[in-house]
């Protein structure tokens, strides 16, 4: 093993790499503060702590980060491997590589909690179950981006993987360890190394990556390429010095290099095409950069002047770009020994932004073109790989390079993807949000009904409000409602900003609204149609039919209708009255017997005279006394006492003329069924079916109907009923009953 002397010594000039003198300083001080700090500290890998650290930080050098970004990366494992270090990251390198280290181990976090995740074993589940694992790995990919407020993170967590699979390749360990490290790499860290622009960083993830997940694979494809790699070599060597040769001739400058073989890449086309090895075109490969499209054009020329062209195998992007903004002529031609020669041709600004623009290779060659992120994400990845090219082009700048590092540092940090949060299931499972959502939205996104029943939320184990913002990172778990879906429902406050803020929230809870509003009009319209049938003894009639012939389609649209005010009940009694039978006369009203119970009929009325028994006591006829009213009693020549209620006008004089005739009286114990009778007056609209409706509400509240008087003028009627009461009380709920009656202006006890 290297010893750490050896390696700082080895290594300080790579980590100070396109750093200014002041930056070089600082980073060759945290360099000899991690020699000390590490010791002999080893990491999860087996990896001794400081080579993983050194290494982390020799890969961001090479992705020419800012001195910040490689001291954060010499710096986030000794904070994992020894807590106490983390407080004093700040003041001895400043907040910036704190904040850094701290998101560095937010991601770590992150894959403690997804490490279950992924495709493996989607197959066996069937294809769908298959789709869905890809898109919750896209969706990792995603969350692993908008989790680092600063994007720096990201390349501290790509540097890490990059190095931790070559101790494992240079130690040579193949276990379930570093296959199922290498299924992470391959299935989240290598699409977004490409996203991100580095190339070479995704090809060598790829690579290691694969070399633990199929090490048989890599051999074989490894093996093949070795065996022929000198005569492929010398073939492509002497391929570029001929085409170099008649370039020259022609006046053509230009930069002509190999391709790098990647088994990785070799290894999808094999399997993807069904391809031999000897049929693969990039196998022998190279690339022409040019100055201008022109020159591209002249190139291609020349090519197909040299070599055969195989027609179907020539792609012009540079007149049609790939949607994602790749340009660049492919041709394949046959060379001398009649094999396949793949030849690439563009402009140094097309392989520029080929290698660090919006052209994810991954996207539209192994997605297929599908537009995963969406057009908004994409540009902020796009910007972001821009800043990368234009730190490239400046780092060797001498004027203003301090000046320019700090706009780029600016520029990185807000290139975060802070329109949208990720957020966890208890089961690893991430869910995409708008910022801001709540655990309502939370729950709407796992399913309607989740929504609609739930009634509180744990985030990281502790109940908060269902109002409370959600962060990227957090575990949600919804708490429902007990009972068979559909039996709970939202709160209408759920529909304010304080509670939801996604658009597919507020639209489920709206439907859902919608869905019972209907339900309830569409019972009143039910019962008001079904109440007017009984009114006109028409309970048997066929409702479909009755719908058909006023014209509706089906018999919920007529309910539907009525429930909402828009077709009145007299077209329906109309109808009914359309079939020629006999209906009801208007003035009908069905008046009873006075009960026996009825002090009407000898009934005792449970009136006591207050000092006398056996007194022969009569409610009178003018004011109708019935419990619990008033009541005062009157002695009468030959008839007993005469009862009174204390307000009666009648009782009033008779009681000014004789005063010494009133005697105290009170209401007694009367029998049970005992009722009294009162006279009920009622002034109306006169409508046709009124005196159906008043007599309805007699029959509901059960009060027998003795008597009654109406007269109609002048648009009016005026009733007086006459009913047999228990107490008042029953007598006032009718009243309040019957006052709601259309067009009753007044309805009170005589």
């Amino acid at each position: 093993m290297v010893s750490i002397t050896a390696l700082t010594s080895v290594t300080s000039e790579q980590l100070v790499q396109g750093l200014s003198p002041d930056d070089s300083a600082r980073m060759l001080a945290a360099l000899d503060f991690a020699s000390d700090a590490y010791g002999d500290k080893v990491c999860v890998s087996g990896q001794p702590a400081i080579d993983f650290a050194v290494g982390v930080a020799s890969t961001l050098a090479f992705m020419r980060t800012d001195v910040e970004t490689r001291i954060a990366g010499l710096m986030f494992e000794l904070t994992l491997l020894d807590t106490a270090q983390a407080p004093i990251i700040e003041p001895r390198f400043g907040h910036d590589v704190s904040e850094l280290v701290a998101g560095v181990r937010q991601l770590i976090r992150l894959r403690e909690l997804t490490q279950t995740q992924g495709p493996q074993g989607a197959a066996s589940r069937g294809r769908n179950a298959a789709q869905m694992a890809v898109a919750q790995v896209e969706t990792l990919r995603k969350m692993l981006l908008a989790m680092a407020s600063d994007m720096r993170v990201v390349l501290v967590r790509l540097a890490s993987c990059v190095t931790t699979l070559r101790y494992f390749a240079d130690i040579k360990l193949f276990n379930d360890m570093t296959c199922a490290y290498g299924r992470e790499t391959l299935d989240l860290y290598a699409p977004l190394a490409n996203r991100l622009g580095i190339w070479q960083l995704k090809w060598e993830l790829e690579d290691l990556s694969f070399r633990f997940i199929e090490p048989e694979a890599y051999k074989r494809i490894a093996k093949m390429l070795e065996e022929k790699r000198m005569m492929r070599e010398g073939f492509v060597t002497s391929s570029i010095a001929r085409l170099q040769s008649e370039m020259s001739a022609a006046g053509i400058q230009a930069e002509v290099f190999g391709r790098p073989k990647h088994i990785y890449s070799i290894w999808s086309k094999m399997k993807g095409k069904e391809l031999d090895f000897t049929d693969l075109y990039d196998v022998r490969a190279f690339r022409v950069i040019v100055a201008d499209v022109k020159t591209c054009y002249t190139v291609l020329g020349v090519v197909h002047n040299i070599w055969t062209p195989i027609p179907k195998e020539f792609d012009d992007y540079i007149s049609r770009p790939k949607s994602n903004g790749y340009q660049s002529l492919h041709t394949v031609v046959t060379a001398e020994d009649g094999r396949p020669l793949e030849v690439q041709i563009r402009t140094q600004e097309m392989h520029g932004f080929a290698e660090y623009g919006v052209a994810a290779h991954w996207r539209y060659k192994e997605a297929g073109g599908s537009n995963f992120a969406g057009q908004k994400y994409d540009e902020k990845i796009a910007w972001l790989r821009q800043l990368l090219a234009w730190k490239t082009d400046v780092a060797d700048a001498v004027v203003g390079q301090e000046e320019q590092q700090r706009e780029w540092v600016e520029k990185l940090k807000s290139a975060a993807l802070d329109d949208r949060i990720f957020v966890l299931t208890p089961q690893a499972r991430v869910l995409e949000l708008p910022v801001g959502a709540t655990p309502v939205d939370f729950a709407y996104h796992l399913h309607s009904d989740v929504g609609h029943r739930c009634r509180g939320a744990r985030v990281d184990g502790v109940m908060v409000p269902l109002n409370t913002p959600l962060k990227n990172g957090q575990t949600c778990e919804i708490i429902t409602a007990k009972g068979a879906p559909g039996t709970a429902g939202p709160s209408r406050d759920w529909l304010s900003d304080e509670y939801t803020v996604a658009t597919r929230t507020r639209s489920k809870i709206r439907a859902w609204f919608h869905a019972i509003d209907m339900q309830e009009t569409l019972s009143h319209g039910r019962a008001m149609v079904e109440k007017s049938l009984q009114r006109e003894g028409k309970t048997a009639v066929n409702l479909e039919a009755l719908a058909n012939k006023l014209g509706f389609a089906k018999v919920d649209d007529l309910f539907l209708s009525v429930g909402k005010d828009e077709f009145s009940l007299r077209h329906v009694e109309q109808a009914l009255h359309d079939t020629g039978e006999p209906t009801e006369p208007e003035d009908a009203v069905v008046l009873g017997k006075s009960k026996a119970s009825s002090v009407d009929q000898g009934a005792k009325s449970g009136v006591l005279v207050v000092g006398t028994d056996g007194l022969m006591t009569q409610l009178a006829k003018c004011c109708k006394p019935a419990p619990p009213d008033g009541i005062v009693g009157f002695v009468t020549r030959g008839k007993g006492v005469s009862i009174h209620r204390t307000t009666c006008k009648n009782f009033a004089e008779m009681r000014a003329k004789a005063p010494e005739r009133v005697i105290v009286t009170e209401w007694g114990r009367a029998g049970s069924d005992t009722v009294y009778p009162v006279d009920i007056f009622i002034l109306a609209g006169d409508r046709q079916g009124l005196l159906r409706d008043i007599s309805e509400i007699f029959s509901r509240e059960k009060i027998n109907v003795i008597g009654v008087n109406t007269q109609s003028a002048k648009g009016f009627a005026r009733m007086t009923f006459t009913a047999e009461i228990g107490a008042t009380a029953q007598l006032q709920k009718a009243l309040n009953a019957i006052a709601e009656v259309g067009g009753v202006q007044e309805a009170r006890r005589a």
